[in-house]
């Protein structure tokens, strides 16, 4: 018995006005369709995972890989016309399907679940998950008989007037025996106003099979929220920061003003970690205990250590060991591995490079393809040359060494261990072990040139 999802990811998401398919659209820098994915295989209830492509199906590939497999949609036809797409995928005719939409990211393994479970507990054959909303123009309209079971969905372009006012809408979520899916989908006419295949009415189609059709009733109806705008996108962000910060701060983690911080699904943080105002951290980070994170700070899949301060800053795809300082202004990048102890201070940028225990770069500073040693001071205004215009170029320095401001040390260099680079040297050259490294031009003080040039005027 096989267990199937079917994620629908085709469409173009005109509204959103974005030249990505709507399902790639970030949420706290996610794409939307991954939390889907996520969801579905933390549900543990799903075999295989199928994601129905079509505009621009390389951008959603490209997400996903071979997390899932693909069925293309050349042309948007409608959900049924989709799900249609997928059946040479569909070849267990025992289990069910579940089908959902690739732009509802709020939905989670606790929904997915308990649609599930009810689906196989009272044996339906066809699963239609609906929620109540205050405001349903747009949505499909549940539409129940004199015993209040389902009888149909009825899209809103075909609903009448009283039809419209029903509140209880198709979140479009479908659970479906695979024995009946594809069956009723070959059934499915475009005799509507938008002259599409639609999805929802495989409902009358297994009616008239005498087929057990039934509802899940979402409670929380947020969850089911279809992000269709860059305005329902910021709703759904909301709550889903909302949940996430609250998630934490009850595990022990401290936010000051937490409406101003934002922290991914992916994040994991520790207790006993502040984090101020106006922070971001996304991807798959690690906050470890005893970080002060912030204020105005963002941190995207990188690992922070214990006891680290980083403030008005920025890391991307680095490491801070403990008892290290970044910032503020800051920037970290591209695999920078910063040792314990360090002080990464205002305006230094370092990139792909490794520094050890007891490292200080105070201010002004850019360090490119580099590693260094234990006790090393970097100088303000001191940069590694890395970059010839064609090729980058590694620059090493040992142990206990100290550079003097404004050094330019053009790789590829080697600096060995307890040398001394002369403030204002300019090095293209290999530093022996304990040496004191001058390259700068002699100074020449021209004594009453001023004067002088006065008296020409």
């Amino acid at each position: 018995m096989t267990k199937y999802a079917i994620i629908l990811a085709a469409g173009k998401g005109t509204r959103m006005k974005t030249d990505l398919p709507k399902c790639a659209y970030p949420l706290l820098k996610k794409p939307m369709i991954a939390y889907i994915v996520e969801h579905l295989y933390k549900s543990t209830m799903i075999d295989q995972l199928i994601t129905v492509v079509g505009h621009k199906k390389e951008v959603i590939q490209e997400i996903l890989n071979s997390k899932v497999k693909y069925a293309v949609q050349e042309e948007q036809l409608g959900t049924g016309h989709a799900v249609l797409m997928a059946q040479d995928l569909l070849v267990d005719n025992d289990g069910f399907t579940i089908i959902l939409p690739g732009d509802m990211p709020l939905i989670d393994s606790e929904v997915i679940k308990e649609a599930i479970s009810e689906h196989v507990e009272f044996r339906h054959d066809l699963t239609v998950v609906s929620t109540v909303i205050d405001d349903p123009f747009g949505y499909g309209r549940i539409i129940r008989d004199e015993g209040n079971y389902l009888n149909a969905i009825i899209e809103e372009n075909d609903a009448s007037i009283e039809e419209k006012l029903i509140n209880e809408i198709n979140t479009g979520i479908y659970i479906v025996e695979n024995k009946f899916l594809i069956p009723a989908l070959k059934k499915v006419k475009n005799s509507n106003a938008k002259k599409e295949y639609y999805l929802t009415d495989i409902v009358k189609i297994m009616k008239k099979e005498k087929c057990l059709v039934g509802t899940y009733l979402l409670q929380k109806s947020y969850k089911a929220m279809g992000i269709n705008d860059l305005y329902t996108l910021s709703k759904a962000e909301t709550i889903l920061r909302h949940n996430i910060n609250k998630e934490l701060m009850r595990s022990g983690v401290a936010m000051i003003n937490p409406d101003t911080v934002t922290i991914g699904q992916n994040v994991f943080i520790e207790e006993n970690v502040v984090i101020h105002p106006n922070t971001y951290i996304t991807g798959n980070s690690i906050i470890h205990k005893g970080a002060q994170i912030g204020p105005n700070t963002e941190i995207h899949n990188s690992v922070i250590g214990e006891n680290v301060i980083c403030k008005h800053s920025l890391v991307y795809n680095s490491q801070v060991m403990n008892n290290s300082t970044v910032g503020p202004f800051a920037h970290l990048r591209d695999g920078a591995i910063i040792g314990e102890n360090n002080r990464i201070g205002n305006f230094v940028e370092i990139k792909k490079s490794t520094t050890g225990e007891s490292f200080k770069a105070s201010h002004l500073a850019y360090i490119g393809d580099a590693e260094i040693g234990n006790n090393v001071n970097f100088g303000c205004g001191s940069i590694t040359v890395n970059y010839d215009g064609v090729n980058k170029y590694k620059t090493i320095i040992g142990d206990d060494v100290f550079v003097g401001c404004n050094s330019n040390l053009i790789a590829p260099i080697k600096i060995e261990d307890n040398s001394m680079i002369a403030a204002g040297s300019t090095l293209d050259k290999n530093v022996p072990k304990g040496s004191l490294a001058i390259a700068r031009a002699y100074q020449v003080n021209k004594e009453n040139y001023i004067r002088n040039k006065k008296k020409n005027y």
